[in-house]
């Protein structure tokens, strides 16, 4: 089986890193996203991800500590690939901003941009993401890749 590539939207690393989820509603949110990064750490697979990444990361956490203690664990972790945007990127993500009216941000129309490029699976849990991203590419929740 060849390796797979994923681009891991904000929204699941930020459900791992504050620990999001309530156990009273079934698997929370950060153990779902803890389950796929540990299955893809122990495989062939790997994970990108963006400087757009990093930053709603660093904004979200709210917490320049905490922030660059989280960056170096993304970092340090071979499976994980930092890939740095292109001109390419950036004008699809804004035709694609245009194309579905300003519904979703900018940011996730460059992360559609970015894995459609790179030809790679996006994992995100955002509905509405995944609504407009599934035109482009292949798009999942984490718990439906390794289920």
């Amino acid at each position: 089986m060849l390796p797979k590539t994923y681009y891991v939207d904000s929204c699941i690393w930020l459900n791992f890193f504050k620990k999001e989820g309530d156990i009273n509603n079934g698997v929370p949110y950060w153990k779902l996203a803890e389950n796929f990064f540990e299955k893809i750490i122990f495989s062939e697979d790997n994970i990108i991800y963006s400087g757009f990444i990093l930053k709603e990361i660093k904004y979200n956490l709210n917490n320049n500590e905490l922030f660059k203690e989280k960056q170096a664990f993304i970092q340090e972790e071979p499976k994980f690939k930092f890939v740095k945007v292109v001109e390419e990127d950036y004008a699809f993500g804004r035709k694609l901003e245009y194309e579905f009216n300003f519904e979703i941000s900018f940011f996730d129309c460059m992360h559609i941009a970015i894995s459609k490029r790179l030809r790679c699976i996006l994992v995100t849990r955002d509905r509405l993401l995944i609504k407009k991203a599934k035109k482009f590419v292949s798009v999942n929740k984490p718990e439906e890749l390794f289920s």
